[in-house]
């Protein structure tokens, strides 16, 4: 649950590298959340918590989603690939999935070798 609150803590961090089990880690929480409020939405008639959750982690899960493109050591503005339809999404999907640099980049010093501050 630690990644999860560690990524709300860098609300709007875009700058640094996040590692992807911070990324999926948070992604998959943020989607269980989703189906329990929409689950919650629609036995209670009302449409609105899951709307607000989603607007809530907007700004969080570009912020990750930069900050994990940049440990494969692509710029954030890749997010924008989804814009393409299936074919972008499922390209962006395989830089979040993939393997970050090893070595320190532009972007930082790798953060699975980096010491807990």
């Amino acid at each position: 649950m630690h990644w999860y609150v560690d990524v709300l803590k860098k609300y709007a961090v875009f700058s640094g590298r996040a590692r992807r089990q911070e990324y999926w880690m948070f992604t998959l929480f943020s989607f269980i959340i989703s189906v329990v409020l929409t689950i919650l939405d629609n036995a209670l008639d009302i449409n609105f918590l899951a709307t607000i959750y989603g607007l809530v982690v907007l700004l969080p899960s570009l912020a990750v989603t930069a900050r994990r493109l940049h440990d494969t050591s692509r710029t954030g503005w890749w997010i924008l690939l989804v814009l393409i339809p299936i074919v972008g999404a499922i390209i962006l999907i395989v830089f979040l999935a993939s393997e970050g640099k090893p070595e320190a980049n532009e972007y930082g010093p790798n953060p699975k070798y980096a010491p807990a501050v």
